[in-house]
């Protein structure tokens, strides 16, 4: 079953290379969308895959790298509509 998620990572999140390897992780999972940083110091994602292969990446997320410091993350789940042929750093 594929699914479709928007998460919103908060913390010492920028700075500390989130979007490489988030984008890193997605690529390993089959997982397709994007990341970006959001001007707040946030780090925002759409994931786009296996329902399976986006909760890990979800999961990764609530640590992510070695250096960042995950405060919160805020999931949206969403209706898949295969829009990504790939993950891309925003």
């Amino acid at each position: 079953m594929k699914t479709r998620a928007m998460v919103t990572v908060h913390g010492l999140v920028q700075g500390v290379s989130f979007r490489y390897h988030t984008r890193q992780r997605a690529l390993q999972l089959n997982v397709t969308g994007w990341v970006r940083n959001l001007p707040n110091g946030d780090v925002q994602g759409c994931f786009e895959g296996d329902k399976k292969d986006v909760q890990a990446l979800i999961d990764w997320c609530q640590e992510g790298p070695s250096l960042a410091e995950v405060e919160n993350i805020i999931v949206e789940k969403e209706d898949f509509n295969g829009e990504f042929r790939s993950f891309h750093v925003r």
